[in-house]
């Protein structure tokens, strides 16, 4: 048995999601969670901060003895791949699974993905379908209103605000009769019902959240590096009140953050 923890990082409540998946999969894992609340979002730094702060957050995570870590952030996962790829602990992106698992939608429809947009800029996400689902249609849409909303409490499908945001993002992915859409920031599924509500049931979504978890849940398996007690930790580099509230809004549970300094880049 290994009790320590996984690590799970990102930019803020977004990684929540896969926190709520890998719990389900392995209910008796410790979890260390830490959200980088105070550098959020993401998606607007530049691809040198990005490989500066996928570091950063991978270095705290280690500073807790984490047997493996999660990085539940897509900007970081498709801007900084080599950094998680070569760190010396059992590192999951949630690039690869998303992708391994839209690769897997049957049919010739077209192949949706919805990102932040360093994450779209960057192009991994394209490039990685393109190459498992050769002759597949890609429609990859930046999203940048998405998190900021999340981040300040517009979660629900029945919100104006986020009504709004949904439908002018997503047009071209419903007038282009996609088959399946990747929700390639953890953020996003946050608000999958909102994104159900308007692209319709026909649309798989695939949560980028519950494929890194999987494949997670795989790996430790596979290396022999499960057990626990079932405990969960959580810090913000922001508001831990505030980070508090919503988080625990969101799991349906009380939680309690603790705060550590937000680190320069």
């Amino acid at each position: 048995m290994d009790n320590r923890p996984i690590g799970i990082f990102d930019s803020g409540l977004g990684g929540l999601t896969a926190v709520m998946a890998l719990r389900r999969l392995m209910p008796e894992e410790n979890i260390v969670y830490f959200a980088d609340s105070a550098r959020v979002p993401y998606g607007e730094k530049s691809r040198e901060e990005l490989l500066v702060m996928a570091r950063q957050d991978l270095d705290l995570l280690a500073s807790f003895s984490a047997k493996a870590i999660i990085a539940a952030c897509g900007t970081v996962s498709s801007n900084a791949s080599h950094i998680l790829e070569g760190y010396p602990l059992p590192v999951c992106g949630v690039l690869k699974p998303g992708i391994e698992a839209m690769a897997r939608v049957p049919g010739r429809a077209p192949l949706g993905i919805i990102a932040t947009a360093a994450s779209i800029k960057a192009g991994a996400f394209r490039r990685a379908l393109t190459e498992k689902a050769p002759g597949r249609q890609i429609i990859d849409l930046p999203c940048p209103d998405f998190v900021p909303l999340i981040e300040s409490g517009h979660t629900s499908p029945e919100d104006p605000a986020l009504r709004r945001a949904v439908e002018e993002a997503l047009a071209p992915v419903k007038a282009a009769g996609a088959g399946a859409l990747l929700l390639g920031c953890t953020h996003y599924g946050i608000i999958s019902d909102a994104i159900r509500d308007y692209l319709g049931p026909e649309v798989a979504l695939v949560s980028a959240s519950d494929c890194v978890a999987e494949k997670t849940c795989r790996k430790l398996e596979a290396l022999g590096l499960t057990g626990g007690s079932g405990e969960t930790r959580y810090y913000t580099s922001g508001d831990a009140a505030a980070f508090s509230a919503a988080a625990s809004a969101l799991l349906g549970q009380e939680i309690h953050a603790e705060h550590v300094p937000a680190m320069e880049i």
